[in-house]
Order: structure tokens, then C-alpha cells, then sequence
């Protein structure tokens, strides 16, 4: 218990209080001291001066305050300083031109104390290219700052140095799809980078290597539902599709395979099996991967789960 709390305590014993000091409590959701014992409201209304919500990890508590918004690593001061807002006074009326002038030279001043450092400017830069490529990827805006996030610990240990940002900043992203579980694919957040896929893998596997990020395994079937749904099959094929997937999981056929391939692999094999056949061709585009990955992963699947076809 908080030492106010004692402080409190004692201080209504020496008040005359009938109730011992020993049994006296806080309730926070209430800001009520209550006796234990009889169940009397000693104080009602009490301040409470702790934090507004609950904290369970270190890094939960670096991102929470009591007043004002928590810290974000999209911004290059974690959103700590404050920002000048319109030319106004206080009772609401326009600066004069002087006063606008020293208002403008003081807003430009505070621009440059956010970025003091070149790994702050960099970091405001990759902020607004990690921005564009959530929204160009319609993922959601929570991926941002766990994208910053990755990006500012790259940054810091100097292996964005040398580097495409805008690489890098891609990278970021898929490494925090990837930690989140949403169904993104290297080859679709790649295609909105100039470098392409080959140097954002490169640029992925550095960030692994350098943080030592423990990525989870990836489930192909996430993928399932976007690629049905891309493709307009029946929930039947979802469902049948989900189905060799978990017989390919559980023969230990999924590992270190592409799950948007094993995905679209398996959405081939259940939609011959329910005849709303489509092609390898059409089933590669919906899932972003090749034709000859369908077809490797295809013909795994249908030998080694002893699957029979109808006549093609």
C-alpha cells in the first residue's frame, strides 16, 4: 500500500477514528478509505495521484502518463514537446504582423529542436514514407508505430546508414505484420518500393539479424480468406482449404514454406475438389506469388496427403 496511505491511517487514529489504522483501506475505483472491519466510509472523495490506467510491462509503462496523449515513436521527440499551434493570443484575436513574425520565427525554431540530430531527421522522414505505404497497403494505423518502433532501433544501431530508407522503412512494416499476424506478403508491400522485393527482403533479414527479433511462424491460413474472397469461391472452399492446411501442418509440410503459396496451393486442390475450378494463373495473382510456387506446392500437398482429384 502507497505510504500516503499510512500517513492517512494514522492520522484519523490520532483524529479519534474508532477504527484501527491496521484495517483501513483504499478504494480506487470508489476514492473511498473503508474500514475492513465495520465497513465505515472513513474519507469519501480522496484524490487519487496514481496513473489513470494499469501497466503489466516495462514498455507499457515508458508509453502511458497520467495527463496528455502516451509516447509515440512516429514522432522524432515521441510526441514530448509541444507544437505552436495558430497566430493567436489568448483571449482569441489575431497576432499583429510583428508579433506573427516573432510567432513564425519561434515555430521555425521549434521545428529544428524536434530534429536536432540526424537520426531525428531521418526518423521524421521514414515516419512520413511508413505512413504512405500503411495507407497505400490498407493495413491498419496501429502498424505505424510498431513500424517507427523497428525503424528507430535500426536507426540507433546505425543500419539504415548507407541504406535505401525507403527499403528499410518497407522492411519495418512486414517485420511488424509479421509480429502482429495480419497476411501480408513481402511481394505485395514491396511493390510500392522503387528498390523492390530483393533489396526490402534484404533489408528485412539485416533488421532480424541486427535487433534479434524472434518472428513467429507464419499461418497460411490468414492467407485463406483474402485469397477465397479475391478469387469470389464459396465459403465451402475456405473451409475445405483451412482443412489441408492443418493435415499439411500437422505432417510438419508447412515449415520454412511461403504461406501465402501453401495458401493458394491449397485453395487450388479445394476448388477442383468442389468444381469452381480456377486456374493456377488467376489463383497466383489473387495470392501474389507465382504460378510455379502453386504448382511445387500443389503437387507437395496432393502427394504427400495422398489427396485424389477428380479428372482435370
Amino acid at each position: 500500500m502507497a505510504e500516503h496511505t499510512y500517513e492517512f491511517e494514522e492520522e484519523q487514529h490520532e483524529k479519534g477514528s474508532t477504527c484501527p489504522p491496521e484495517y483501513i483501506v483504499f478504494d480506487e475505483e470508489r476514492g473511498e478509505y473503508i474500514c475492513t472491519l465495520t465497513g465505515e466510509v472513513v474519507e469519501e472523495s480522496a484524490i487519487d495521484t496514481g496513473p489513470e490506467w494499469r501497466a503489466y510491462t516495462p514498455e507499457e509503462k515508458t508509453r502511458r502518463s497520467r495527463v496528455g496523449s502516451p509516447l509515440s515513436h512516429v514522432l522524432p521527440d515521441y510526441g514530448v514537446l509541444t507544437t505552436m499551434g495558430t497566430y493567436r493570443d489568448a483571449t482569441g484575436r489575431k497576432l499583429e504582423s510583428r508579433a506573427r513574425l516573432e510567432a513564425e520565427r519561434l515555430r521555425r525554431l521549434q521545428a529544428k529542436l524536434r530534429t536536432a540530430t540526424s537520426i531525428e531527421k531521418n526518423v521524421e522522414q521514414a515516419a512520413r514514407e511508413i505512413t504512405r505505404l500503411v495507407e497505400a497497403l490498407g493495413l491498419p494505423r496501429s502498424i505505424i508505430d510498431d513500424a517507427m518502433l523497428i525503424y528507430r532501433q535500426a536507426a540507433e544501431k546505425g543500419l539504415v546508414r548507407g541504406r535505401s530508407l525507403e527499403s528499410v522503412a518497407a522492411a519495418a512494416i512486414y517485420a511488424a505484420c509479421r509480429l502482429r499476424g495480419i497476411p501480408k506478403t513481402l511481394d505485395e508491400i514491396a511493390e510500392y518500393v522503387k528498390g523492390g522485393r530483393k533489396e526490402v527482403a534484404r533489408c528485412y533479414r539485416l533488421l532480424i539479424r541486427e535487433l534479434k527479433m524472434r518472428m513467429p511462424l507464419a499461418d497460411p491460413t490468414r492467407f485463406v480468406s483474402r485469397i477465397v474472397t479475391a478469387l469470389g469461391l464459396s465459403p465451402k472452399v475456405e473451409k475445405r482449404a483451412i482443412e489441408i492446411l492443418i493435415q499439411a501442418r500437422r505432417k510438419g509440410l508447412t515449415a520454412g514454406k511461403d504461406p501465402a503459396g501453401l495458401a493458394a496451393a491449397a485453395i487450388y486442390i479445394a476448388a477442383l475438389e468442389l468444381n469452381e475450378r480456377r486456374t493456377q494463373k488467376e489463383i497466383a495473382r489473387a495470392a501474389g506469388v507465382t504460378e510455379v510456387t502453386v504448382r511445387n506446392r500443389y503437387k507437395e500437398l496432393v502427394q504427400k496427403l495422398k489427396i485424389s482429384l477428380p479428372a482435370q
